[in-house]
């Protein structure tokens, strides 16, 4: 299969805004002949002139032509800009809904890999540099391509030699321009690069200033984000130089076509070769080649960062998606099956092992083991952040493939340690479990949370601004929102991941009974570090590099599994020693 054009690619997507673009490509264009009036009008007295044509009306006319030429000029431009700037930003708004559509139907861990600084770059910075493509390379360039091309037909039409030598200094000049745009793709790449690690730098060194400042680390990391402003400085003052000779003979040179034109149609006059009307219109009309090319060329910049720029973009619209069905299931039951699953974040890295395990539908499950062995993994998968490719995970006797990804995360609430907060009010926090829930039951569920107190007690109750991830409140408050917006949403299936594992012991106890509430009759999957709040599971699976390494409730597994025991010592010794 061809490799699609960058630029095809860029009209693609703009495929629903196409009338638009092609309006104001013809307006364009018929804006730029407009503009060739007042050479042909030039050129037409000065035949006069040299004719001693001394009827006034004839300079008449072709002024007042030259000038409807100038008007057509002015006005078709500024229309073309405006249809063309319209159907832009239109597409533009189009390809941000598109990514920010496609984003929640990615693997969780594809998305995680971008980092925030990157994925700002792409939606805001890149999106945004396809305006003066579509905006201005499609209609300007294009119509002042076409333009010169119709002014050497009719040079040509006139006198192939003149038409040929009004072309000389261009090439000349497009040499120079060459030799700027042979690495120029390479190196908009390479300034996007340093572009999008400044802007990672720039939001780690923001969102971590806390811990910064705690630990003292301001001069290490001012000098690591600084180092990141000053080499993308360097980097487009050293692109810029190496740029700057060339593009200048460029611009020189190319619209120097009177260095042939008039020393050879000279000769050519007074060897009664070229007729004086035609000498005098090809000098005229040369002079309205090199403009409309020089003003191409402004865009031949554009042009080589397109494939950078799209290819940015489809690195989202074209990324693996989460492959589920489209119809409606019935579930007959809650109960949760994974057999034979093995998984890794990435092809090459491995993280479960040939996980097998049943939970049954209103049963209290745990996962326990060391960090890192697989338990949040499991969990995740079982939520659908993830597809599994090695073996398979049922809800209900569906595989969660068959399921809409819709509905599956409609049957599950994911309760976690780090449960992100938006920038609004605390009624809206609370009301994304339920979008549709009334202020009534938003309240109910604060209460049912124990966090209806503290929620009155802010400056302006649930209609608090809590900042960007709930920066305004405590992690015990956080976290007890986050438990009213998963009972908001009343899922059949809760998923806990070690949602009090950095919660002080005031805060935990509120939680705790909020939790109790929120598992009443439903399928739960708990995740903890502190052995003692799983000790009633109905059953616990105890995860070790990535394999089940016991299975049993708390009094058989510390009757039958070594490591379960050190881990209940562990914890039990660590109770004591707080206690103490």
């Amino acid at each position: 299969m061809q490799q699609q054009t960058p630029l095809l690619r860029l009209w693609e997507l703009g495929e629903n805004y196409h009338s638009g673009l092609s309006r104001a490509i013809l307006s364009a264009f018929i804006g730029v002949l407009g503009g060739m009036a007042p050479y042909f009008a030039a050129a037409q007295m000065i035949i006069g002139l040299i004719g001693e044509n001394d009827d006034l009306s004839f300079y008449f006319k072709w002024c007042i032509i030259a000038l409807i030429g100038f008007a057509i000029r002015s006005v078709l431009y500024a229309l073309a800009l405006s249809m063309s700037h319209k159907a832009t930003f239109s597409i533009l708004k189009q390809i941000r809904e598109r990514i920010l559509e496609k984003l929640p139907k990615m693997p969780l861990g594809t998305v995680m890999d971008i980092s925030s600084g990157q994925l700002k770059q792409i939606i805001v910075d890149q999106v945004e540099s396809m305006e003066r493509p579509l905006a201005h390379l499609l209609p300007e360039m294009t119509s002042n391509l076409l333009v010169p091309l119709c002014i050497f037909l009719y040079l040509l039409f006139l006198d192939w030699r003149m038409a040929l030598l009004s072309l000389v200094s261009i090439p000349v000049g497009m040499i120079f321009m060459m030799a700027v745009m042979k690495n120029y793709g390479k190196q908009y790449e390479g300034s996007v690069k340093v572009n999008q690690q400044m802007n990672s730098n720039i939001v780690e060194y923001i969102g971590g200033i806390e811990v910064i400042k705690t630990f003292n680390q301001g001069k290490a990391s001012y000098a690591k984000f600084a180092d990141s402003v000053r080499a993308n400085a360097s980097y487009f003052y050293h692109w810029m130089k190496s740029c700057q000779m060339p593009v200048s003979l460029s611009r020189a040179i190319s619209p120097t076509t009177m260095i042939t034109i008039l020393p050879i149609g000279w000769i050519m006059y007074q060897n009664h070769s070229l007729s004086i009307e035609t000498f005098i219109t090809t000098i005229i009309l040369s002079l309205g080649i090199a403009g409309p090319l020089l003003a191409a060329m402004d865009f031949v910049d554009s042009l080589a960062k397109v494939g950078t720029i799209v290819n940015e973009v489809d690195s989202i619209l074209n990324g693996e998606e989460q492959d589920h069905g489209n119809q409606i299931v019935i579930f007959d039951s809650m109960d949760i099956r994974a057999e034979h699953v093995s998984f890794g974040y990435h092809e090459e890295k491995e993280v479960l092992h040939d996980i097998s395990l049943s939970i049954p539908e209103g049963t209290v499950t745990a996962f326990v083991g060391p960090s890192g062995s697989g338990k949040s993994t499991i969990a995740k998968l079982i939520g659908g952040f993830w597809d599994v490719k090695q073996g398979t995970i049922t809800l209900g006797g569906h595989k969660l493939t068959e399921i809409p990804l819709p509905q599956l995360y409609d049957q599950i609430a994911f309760v976690s340690q780090d449960n992100y907060l938006f920038d609004e009010t605390v009624r809206e926090n609370i009301r994304m479990g339920k979008p549709d829930a009334s202020d009534a039951q938003v309240e109910a569920a604060a209460k049912a949370s124990g966090c209806d107190d503290f929620i009155r007690s802010l400056e302006n109750g649930y209609d608090t601004i809590i900042g960007g991830g709930g920066a305004h409140l405590s992690g015990g408050e956080r976290q007890r929102i986050a438990i009213a917006r998963a009972m908001l949403k009343d899922a059949p299936i809760i998923i806990l991941d070690e949602a009090t594992a950095y919660i002080d012991p005031e805060n935990e106890a509120v939680i705790q009974q909020a939790t109790a509430k929120l598992l009443e009759g439903k399928t739960v999957i708990v995740i903890a570090h502190r052995l003692s709040t799983i000790t009633d599971a109905d059953q616990i699976f105890l995860i070790r590099d990535g394999r089940i390494d016991g299975k049993g409730t708390h009094q058989e597994l510390l009757q039958q599994n070594t490591l379960y025991q050190k881990m209940w010592m562990a914890h039990i010794g660590a109770k004591d020693g707080d206690a103490a």
